[in-house]
């Protein structure tokens, strides 16, 4: 599945702030905490849902902020949000990678994760041996350990999870249902 990129979600704001992936508006009070998982089918369904309808509703609004919380049971997420941070830290194209890693879940595997990580950094021009030592950076693996840690200590156990306000939505839910809450959440901050 491609996902389709609207002008307004490029223009919006994307930093990575006290080592966070932040999209949208960076200093916005009303926060949309996201929990993912890039191996995760349901974040890259909620993916698709940011990039073509909620960014560019409320991407001048709205700080969404993204924590890594790969989940045991996939055998190359862990990897993939380390890579993420790299990409990030190297060249501001993390999300990008992001991206490149929802829509081709379905071609990664962990015995090419190494080989896709590597032809990912060559295509955008950076060094792929750089890139794969990245993968044993400690500082980046606890990074992306002190993000998990975090959503374990608010309970968090599947993805996608959004915390909106007081609401958790955890991994289905509408597009409905978490705009109303960001509705909500915009309306006590007026």
């Amino acid at each position: 599945m491609k996902f389709l990129i609207p002008a307004v979600v490029m223009a919006s704001v994307a930093a990575m702030a006290a080592d966070r992936f932040i999209e949208g508006s960076q200093h916005s009070p009303v926060r949309v905490l996201i929990y993912e998982d890039l191996q995760c089918p349901d974040c890259a369904d909620f993916r698709h849902m940011l990039d073509e309808r909620l960014l560019p509703k409320y991407g001048t609004q709205v700080s969404f902020e993204h924590r890594d919380f790969p989940l045991a049971k996939h055998a190359w997420a862990r990897k993939a949000a380390v890579a993420a941070r790299f990409f990030d830290e190297e060249s501001g194209i993390g999300a990008e990678f992001r991206r490149y890693c929802f829509e081709h879940q379905a071609e990664i595997d962990a015995s090419n994760f190494p080989d896709k990580l590597a032809a990912f950094a060559k295509n955008k021009g950076l060094d792929a041996a750089k890139a794969s030592s990245a993968l044993e950076d400690a500082q980046l693996n606890s990074l992306v350990e002190k993000d998990f840690q975090d959503g374990v200590a608010r309970g968090i156990a599947h993805t996608p999870t959004l915390l909106v306000g007081g609401q958790a939505f955890v991994e289905h839910f509408t597009l409905e249902e978490v705009s109303k809450a960001i509705d909500a959440e915009i309306a006590a901050f007026k």
